[in-house]
């Protein structure tokens, strides 16, 4: 009998699933009518954008490169170091190239531009931002350094390139700067939106960074595209290098205008500090406190705090019996400081 009436339920409700299911082509005539509006958007007809499984593939391949050992899935050893190389450097020109020409073409063919020579653009700038490996290299090693110099809860520098999100945003960031100094279009952006995905920091792929950079923590980090940052800076988590309030229509008429901080050398920013504006510039060797709220210039080796705030603590009005019946029971002695 139970097994009727399960079975005449599970019949009802597929049956009703059906009919909501036929409403569906009504809703679809909705949207396809609503894809005539010219001041919504819709992609329909052009080369698909790229898939951020794609971009995944390609950062894991750089990082296994940049990093050598840290990330390939098999052991690295001297016997197949020349070949696990040459096989990786192979595999990520092809994703590389064939991204890159993707981008190209894709606004090309979108945007009504001039020929490109997408294929042999593509590749040609595939080949460089390879060839400057062995600096990225260096760049990073000093990044990586400088964390475990700064950082007394790093305990090696494996654990820092393996864990640390500051190091993986800043790996991204500076594989995405050498595309967007190419002119790459969308992929570099797309890349470190990936990595702000991923780790809570927003780097803009056009934002100028120098050497020895450090996120410490990191969640909540934006750097804005026209920053410039220098060498030997240390930023902690929640911490802004953005723009000031933009008025209206200013995407078109301040595209490429500086409006983000300059950070000169050796300067430590602490959480929660937001500094903005393209003429604001802090000092080499200065330090920004926390919460510190920043829309003008800083001298060179200045300090700039936050006064202490007023703390008010409220109590109950019988808190010394709680305390008296708490050391009771607790079994402490009259000495007990209340």
């Amino acid at each position: 009998m139970d097994d009727f009436i399960i079975d005449s339920l599970c019949r009802t409700e597929r049956d009703n699933a059906s009919e909501y299911r036929k409403v569906l082509p009504e809703v679809i005539n909705s949207i396809l009518v609503s894809m005539e509006d010219e001041e919504c958007f819709a992609h329909i007809g052009d080369d698909p954008i790229h898939f951020s499984t794609s971009i995944k593939e390609m950062i894991d391949k750089f990082r296994e490169i940049l990093f050598p050992g840290y990330f390939s899935r098999e052991k690295i050893d001297g016997a197949n170091l020349v070949y696990n190389m040459g096989q990786a450097v192979s595999q990520l020109y092809d994703i590389l190239s064939e991204q890159i020409v993707h981008v190209l073409r894709h606004d090309c063919l979108r945007y009504t531009k001039a020929c490109l020579e997408c294929e042999n653009t593509g590749n040609e700038i595939a080949l460089k931002t390879i060839e400057s490996i062995p600096k990225l290299r260096i760049s990073l090693a000093k990044d990586t350094k400088s964390v475990l110099e700064g950082d007394p809860a790093a305990k090696s520098h494996d654990e820092i390139i393996y864990s640390y999100p500051g190091l993986y945003a800043i790996t991204v960031y500076r594989i995405a700067h050498i595309l967007f100094n190419f002119n790459v279009p969308q992929l570099p952006r797309l890349m470190t939106e990936y990595a702000h995905s991923r780790t809570g920091i927003d780097i803009h792929p056009g934002a100028q960074i120098g050497e020895q950079f450090v996120i410490d923590h990191g969640t909540g980090v934006v750097v804005g595209e026209t920053s410039v940052i220098g060498n030997n800076v240390r930023l902690y988590q929640n911490v802004t290098i953005g723009a000031l309030s933009l008025p209206p229509n200013a995407g078109v008429k301040l595209r490429g205008a500086k409006r983000h901080p300059t950070i000169e050398d050796d300067v430590i920013i602490y959480s929660g500090a937001t500094i903005l504006g393209g003429e604001t510039n802090i000092g080499a060797k200065s330090v920004i406190g926390g919460n510190v709220w920043l829309t003008s210039s800083v001298p060179k080796e200045t300090k700039v705090f936050i006064e202490s705030p007023r703390l008010i603590y409220k109590y109950q009005e019988n808190r010394e019996q709680i305390m008296q019946e708490q050391i009771k029971q607790e079994g402490l002695n009259n000495e007990y400081q209340v």
